[in-house]
């Protein structure tokens, strides 16, 4: 099993902990994600990180396919690609409604379809094999619709870019992860269990299935919230509110993927409570209603041997095949060290 982290730069006064992207690099870890939101943009900062490590790879985690054309995209890739020796890995997906429609201010549409043309298009593009050309139920090249000027011919990229890079998704729903499967090199679900890896694996296997494949070569790469403390309580509320505002509030009451998900592991009931609680302005008492049971499932909390002991089902899973790399979720030095002494 590698290891990865993530890095957040969220928050009124973004910040790159570029310290921790270091040690992390030194430890071993393989890989470093950003993301964004409505704030700060997943490419900066991988561009930043990439000219100031040697080994580590950097991802979007994910850039959001609805902020950018597809053909925008390729460009990102070929320019990182050339800049970093083909360390970046490029990660896509697309966002929820709530973000494209609120934010971008375009049609949330068809996501899984977007998905498997966007990864097709930047293939096509680092491919060269041809002028770009492609006309899909999502994106139209040379664009011919309502007013075109009738100019726009095919193009190739000027760059000879690598046509092997990674594209990894962020997908939580069954359909996302059977696109995943089935388009994809790898995953990064927000919320995974190693008591439950099904729930993930199951759907994602039956989209490698569809294309022709195994899961061997595919990295399934959850995220993984660490914190690491003597009073376990203490590290367990450290993360309750996250997972409220994810569970409770990240989408309508009638389509929440993430409240799906953690349904579907088992906390069908704890996840009802959470969201109607957090919908209705109750912040606290949703996080207070967050699980211990569900918190320790899909994360690692607690002391050093506490974390070590929950490492050994997560080694299990990773020999089985369910989990290619591990991303730790705003885990501190400390954590990354107790973790990559027992992994790597």
């Amino acid at each position: 099993m590698q290891l990865g982290i993530t890095i957040d730069m969220s928050g009124p006064h973004p910040k790159l902990d570029m310290d921790r992207v270091l040690e992390a690099e030194r430890l071993g870890f393989h890989q470093v994600w950003t993301g964004e939101a409505y704030s700060t943009d997943a490419v900066t900062p991988v561009a930043w990180i990439l000219a100031r490590t040697t080994k580590i790879k950097a991802g979007t985690g994910i850039m959001q396919m609805p902020a950018r054309t597809p053909a925008c995209a390729a460009m990102t890739v070929l320019s990182l690609q050339a800049l970093s020796g083909n360390r970046f890995i490029c990660g896509i997906g697309p966002s929820g409604p709530q973000v494209v429609e609120g934010w971008h201010g375009v049609p949330f549409g068809k996501p899984m379809q977007r998905t498997k043309e966007y990864i097709a298009i930047i293939k096509q593009v680092l491919a060269r094999e041809k002028p770009l050309e492609f006309h899909g139920d999502q994106y139209d090249i040379p664009y011919t619709g309502p007013g075109a000027s009738g100019l726009g011919r095919p193009l190739r990229s000027i760059a000879h870019g690598n046509p092997d890079v990674s594209f990894f998704t962020a997908s939580i729903t069954p359909a996302g992860l059977r696109t995943a499967g089935e388009v994809a090199d790898g995953n990064l679900p927000i919320f995974f269990s190693p008591d439950a890896p099904e729930v993930v694996t199951g759907p994602t296997l039956e989209g490698r299935k569809k294309a022709g494949k195994t899961m061997a070569g595919f990295d399934n790469a959850p995220f993984v919230r660490a914190k690491m403390g003597p009073d376990i309580a203490a590290c367990r509320d450290a993360i309750r509110p996250e997972l409220a505002l994810y569970i409770g509030g990240m989408g309508a009451r009638s389509k929440n993927f993430y409240n799906d998900m953690v349904s579907k592991m088992g906390f069908e009931a704890d996840a009802k409570v959470i969201q109607d609680l957090y919908l209705d302005g109750k912040k606290t008492e949703a996080a207070a209603k967050v699980p211990d049971k569900l918190i320790d499932a899909i994360s690692l909390v607690g002391p050093a041997e506490m974390i070590r002991d929950r490492l050994q089902a997560w080694k299990a899973v990773a020999r089985d095949g369910h989990v290619g790399t591990m991303v730790l979720k705003g885990a501190s030095v400390d954590v990354m060290r107790v973790v990559a002494e027992a992994v790597l």
